[in-house]
């Protein structure tokens, strides 16, 4: 990407990142961690209903179909949609990770404008792991894996504990989330970038 913030640079001691034993294997879809979700939720409207699936190493690929509820300019995506499917998409790594984490910073350059009723076809990978900070890429193609490039993105996760929702999150939905009698929805809920 160019023009990248000296914040998106890994410092000198980061390391690979390493793909959990107990990752997703590839091509296996990740699935939504909160049906609220406005990136991946079903339960969301007008949300993205992002799709993504594990890739090898630590890297992620996810599709979304750009609706009308997504226009920004008649017939474009709107560029904080776009934004959002870059964030969602990179966010989706940490599930590779075993680890729970939250957007830090998130700097997106939009290459081409990207018409309603495209196919956004995203790549992700964890390029850098320093402590806490989980450093990341992302392309957005139109059509498919080797479309023309609409977006791409950097970002920096932060590795964060399950109280950081806890205590920040509305009452109502941290509770109901809590006392989803599915264990595994309710463990979910929490585990990657809301």
């Amino acid at each position: 990407m160019s023009g990248t913030s000296p914040a998106l640079q890994p410092p000198a001691d980061a390391v690979r990142p390493v793909r959990h034993p107990d990752a997703p294997a590839p091509g296996e879809l990740l699935g939504a961690h909160y049906g609220q979700c406005f990136g991946c939720g079903g339960e969301q409207p007008h949300g993205l209903h992002l799709e993504a699936r594990a890739g090898d190493g630590v890297s992620v690929t996810a599709e979304f179909t750009v609706r009308p509820a997504h226009q920004g300019a008649p017939g474009l995506a709107h560029g904080g949609v776009l934004a959002s499917a870059l964030d969602e998409t990179l966010g989706s790594l940490n599930w590779l990770l075993r680890t729970i984490a939250v957007t830090g910073r998130l700097e997106t350059d939009f290459v081409r404008p990207v018409p309603v009723g495209t196919v956004l076809y995203l790549e992700a990978e964890v390029t850098a792991v320093a402590g806490r900070k989980i450093f990341s890429t992302a392309t957005g193609r139109i059509g498919g894996p080797e479309g023309p490039v609409a977006v791409r993105a950097d970002a920096m996760f932060v590795e964060v504990k399950v109280d950081h929702f806890i205590d920040n999150g509305r009452p109502e939905e941290i509770r109901a989330a809590m006392n989803d009698p599915d264990q595994v929805r309710r463990a979910r809920a929490f585990e990657v970038n809301p």
